[in-house]
């Protein structure tokens, strides 16, 4: 169990997270507009890892009065790899019935498959994204201690971020180095950041990933205004039991 006085400890560094991001070029031929005042509804998309992130962001973007909804699932949630196909199915009838303005797809630890192959799934996924009316934001995956299932694919993930920078046209690809280093980090400021599973985040770790988050919303949307981490950070999602190995 995670000491509350701890974990408020590692809460408060939040603030110093700085940010950091690679933006993608216009859409070719497409008209110069001023940026987006702000985001108003959001989607999140990912894996298990991004499931976890989606509890503080949830509370976080409603204090800031942005509507939000996880479509992150356990085991899945990627656009390319070996379980992709389940979320095709689905998921341009769900975006476009959703209308979000932004859609939020954290690279998973599943998005396996060549940088070609990753690169045509990112883009098939900037395709229904605008198609939604939307904006696409990818962020990448933190870095995981690999075991006997994820170490042969550790390539292929490596080749994931440049695959989705290649896309281009419109989308932003956010490096969440900023907030978990090149490598696996299991505590932080003596607190777990990350799970000891070597794949998803703790509470602290989740926070500090929010409060990265919504300071690069806030360079992309000049009218987003991050709220006070006073309002979500210790607001009770910390005690979701997805937060194993903490």
């Amino acid at each position: 169990m995670i000491r509350r006085d701890r974990l408020m400890l590692g809460l408060a560094a939040l603030l110093v997270v700085t940010a950091g991001c690679s933006v993608g070029d216009d859409r070719p031929g497409a008209p110069s507009a001023a940026p987006p005042a702000g985001p108003t509804r959001v989607i999140l998309l990912g894996d298990s890892v991004a499931a976890g992130q989606a509890l503080p962001l949830n509370v976080a973007l409603g204090a800031a009065g942005v509507e939000f909804h996880s479509m992150a699932s356990d085991g899945g949630g990627t656009v390319v790899g070996p379980v992709s196909e389940q979320l095709w199915r689905t998921l341009p009838d769900r975006l476009a019935g959703a209308r979000p303005s932004t859609v939020i797809y954290q690279i998973t630890t599943y998005d396996w498959g060549g940088e070609q192959e990753q690169q045509a799934a990112y883009e098939r996924l900037a395709t229904t994204v605008a198609q939604s009316g939307a904006r696409l934001v990818f962020v990448t995956m933190p870095p995981i201690k690999p075991d006997d299932f994820y170490e042969p694919h550790m390539d292929e993930l490596a080749n994931a971020a440049d695959a989705a920078r290649a896309v281009g046209a419109g989308t932003v690809v956010l490096d969440a180095a900023e907030v978990w280093g090149t490598t696996y980090q299991r505590t932080r400021n003596g607190v777990a950041d990350r799970s000891s599973d070597g794949i998803h985040t703790c509470p602290q770790g989740a926070a500090r990933f929010t409060s990265w988050l919504l300071r690069e919303l806030a360079e992309l949307y000049p009218g987003f205004r991050p709220p006070d981490p006073a309002t979500w950070a210790n607001s009770g999602w910390s005690g979701d039991r997805r937060f194993i190995g903490c």
